[in-house]
């Protein structure tokens, strides 16, 4: 079965990110895929600031990053980047730790404005890591994600289709290069 991995690098789980990263979870298992959510923060901060590689959260971490045919990447953008907690994590994965994988980046912040901190600050850093197959990054605005007073989130229509678009491209994209 595909696996797909999912990266939160927000700082907190009751983020608007949060209602992005369910909304990609649920498209990619529409298609079979298997997928598991990684919250970097819940990882021990001390071992990400360290970089210690040697960590037993961090080697179970990368380890799953390993297993997985898909990599998905979700940040929020703030001053016009990634977060901070997802570069100590990216920072821990092997130098080619990303090769053979196809990479998804997803992305949230307040204004389209943000769309290019994805390709000029995350993709070289993915590039690095030996990602060759970069998926279409998602971009959504904070406005187009409402978090409901339940605490479940929604997303709207435009974001959920551009979601489910790439979700079905991506789907499409592994099952073509297994059977090759």
């Amino acid at each position: 079965m595909t696996k797909a991995i999912l990266i939160n690098g927000s700082n907190t789980v009751y983020s608007r990110l949060t209602g992005v990263q369910q909304q990609a979870e649920q498209a990619l298992q529409a298609h079979g895929i298997d997928t598991e959510i990684l919250y970097v923060h819940q990882l021990p901060a001390e071992d990400l600031i360290l970089a210690n590689f040697g960590s037993e959260a961090i080697k179970t971490a990368t380890a799953k990053v390993e297993a997985a045919d898909i990599v998905v990447i979700l940040t929020p953008i703030y001053k016009a980047a990634y977060t901070g907690i997802l570069k100590t994590f990216l920072d821990l994965i092997p130098q080619k730790g990303l090769e053979g994988k196809l990479v998804w980046p997803i992305a949230i912040g307040g204004s389209i404005g943000h769309l290019l901190a994805i390709d000029y600050a995350l993709k070289p850093v993915v590039t690095v890591l030996g990602a060759t197959h970069i998926a279409h990054t998602v971009f959504v605005v904070d406005k187009q994600v409402t978090k409901l007073a339940d605490g479940h989130y929604e997303v709207d229509a435009a974001a959920r289709e551009r979601i489910a678009h790439q979700a079905t491209y991506i789907a499409q994209h592994v099952q073509i290069a297994t059977r090759v």
